[in-house]
């Protein structure tokens, strides 16, 4: 059993490759998990944590056949040890790839 002392609990719920304006960035699953990944850690900055306080990862892919695609960028993100993760096949909104939700700990 893993324990952490924690100060704050960051759950960032459903980053998808969308800008400001509401527009899809990109069309292909490394092009999507970029500007996701960036999403998140926007999100994971305005907490005041980083992909080094992620602890868990759950993606869902629009075509798991493009998983290594998508893990080779996914593994220029996040540092040693990387966060525990699950993916799963799903259809997903409008013409979107891949969404990621994470959760991290702002540690004390």
């Amino acid at each position: 059993m893993l324990e952490i002392q924690a100060e704050r609990l960051v759950v960032i719920s459903g980053q998808v490759a969308i800008d400001m304006q509401g527009g899809i960035i990109g069309d292909t699953i490394e092009d999507q998990t970029r500007a996701t990944l960036d999403n998140c850690r926007h999100q994971l900055a305005t907490a005041g944590c980083s992909f080094e306080d992620v602890f868990k990862v759950n993606a869902y892919m629009a075509n798991l056949d493009e998983w290594n695609r998508f893990n080779a960028v996914y593994l220029e993100y996040f540092p040693e040890p990387r966060p525990v993760r699950t993916t799963v096949g799903a259809k997903l909104l409008r013409t979107f790839l891949i969404e990621i939700e994470m959760w991290a700990v702002k540690r004390a």
